[in-house]
């Protein structure tokens, strides 16, 4: 029977971010948004000879989006209350969560391996199928993985977001960023 090995996520020394994009005639111009998820927790777990019944789990606390940019303080204050309150609604939605409910794992060279992880992502109170590809380097205390994936905020029933009297709207698609330090446990 193969020994199972547990990876903890590391989110300081980690990287996840949420990219978000202008529409319309003012997208030229427009702020894109993007924001560093600050405070999430998670974990990996695969056979360790053969990477078999691989699984991946991670929790964001919603308030913990950090606006990367350079903007003035207005903005940034009414970028974030719309981001809160009218978009992710943290007051009622605290956290957002994945799990995964299937990673095929393949070998591209020595340490580095390409995953598709499939799952279920819980968002705004809804629950939806998401996809992904990522790299991993697996190490002997430690994994990084990497990739990037889109999100459609409507099928999470969430509202589009418009700024400064809906003069700004933005896409439905945002664009999720991630680069996982985890470390070996036990």
């Amino acid at each position: 029977m193969e020994k199972q090995v547990r990876y903890t996520f590391d989110p300081k020394a980690s990287q996840l971010t949420v990219h978000a994009f202008a529409s319309g005639l003012v997208s030229v111009v427009a702020h894109n948004p993007k924001f560093a998820v600050q405070e999430f927790s998670g974990e990996a777990k695969f056979d360790s000879d053969t990477l078999a019944n691989a699984s991946v789990r991670m929790s964001i606390k919603a308030n913990s989006l950090n606006l990367q940019d350079e903007v003035s303080e207005y903005d940034r204050r009414e970028i974030q209350r719309v981001t809160f309150d009218e978009v992710l609604e943290v007051k009622m939605f605290p956290a957002i969560a994945f799990e995964s409910t299937s990673v095929a794992v393949s070998k591209v060279s020595e340490n580095l391996y390409k995953a598709k992880v499939s799952g279920i992502l819980s968002l705004h109170g809804q629950r939806g199928e998401q996809t992904f590809n990522a790299q991993a380097v697996i190490g002997e205390d430690s994994l990084r993985g990497y990739g990037d994936f889109t999100v459609r905020q409507s099928a999470f029933g969430i509202r589009i977001a418009s700024i400064a009297g809906g003069t700004l709207k933005m896409k439905d698609e945002l664009k999720i960023a991630f680069f996982i330090i985890a470390r070996k446990e036990g």
